[in-house]
């Protein structure tokens, strides 16, 4: 996405769509970072009536449709379950009940990205499990995981390898790096992880 000032200042971003390929409308979410140039304006200052350029899409392997089957393991860290949440609405959109897990990771509960939308996807009893992660502070009675994705939190979640799941992991670089590596040691051949990562070096 490009933005343009008025003084002739440009700013380009990269952002995941969120919603699913049959949505007539293109919904993009944006964490607002405060010291950001184009995320504060997105997120608070934008109005109808705004002009923006998009080109894309781009990183095109990271899709997943519902022939593609299943089981499926969902791996997010952060809001790097935009895209993922993408592939969840298309399954709800195409009346898909393959099997899927998803894994997010976040800093505390409060963080979740899509929290309500979420739960009632995993209240609906179709084949979706969702569980969560904090990494830096729980409130008390927490019903989640707690703590970073580690090898032996990955083995009570993800499918069993010789069912040829098929796994999607997308979060910043250092995450998307060692949650792969992860998997593939468990046994998933590198062919069925596919990954999408943001910062610095993944651009």
């Amino acid at each position: 996405m490009r933005v343009c000032a008025g003084d002739g200042y440009r700013a380009e971003r990269s952002y995941s769509i969120a919603s699913a390929p049959e949505d007539p409308s293109l919904e993009l979410s944006v964490d607002r970072l405060d010291d950001g140039e184009v995320s504060p304006y997105l997120v608070r200052d934008m109005a109808e009536g705004d002009v923006v350029q998009i080109r894309g899409p781009i990183g095109g392997w990271f899709v997943w449709e519902a022939d593609d089957g299943g089981p499926l393991l969902l791996i997010a860290g952060g809001s790097g379950i935009v895209p993922l949440m993408a592939m969840l609405r298309h399954r709800t959109r195409r009346g898909s009940h393959v099997p899927v897990r998803l894994l997010a990771s976040v800093r505390t509960p409060g963080d979740l990205f899509y929290a309500e939308e979420l739960r009632r996807l995993a209240a609906a009893g179709d084949g979706f499990e969702l569980f969560v992660t904090a990494t830096r502070g729980v409130p008390a009675g927490w019903p989640g995981l707690v703590g970073r994705i580690d090898k032996d939190m990955l083995a009570g979640i993800a499918w069993p390898p010789p069912g040829n799941p098929l796994a999607f992991v997308c979060g910043p670089t250092s995450f998307v790096e060692t949650q792969t590596g992860l998997l593939v040691a468990a046994g998933y051949p590198p062919g069925r992880v596919r990954a999408e990562r943001f910062g610095p070096s993944g651009r």
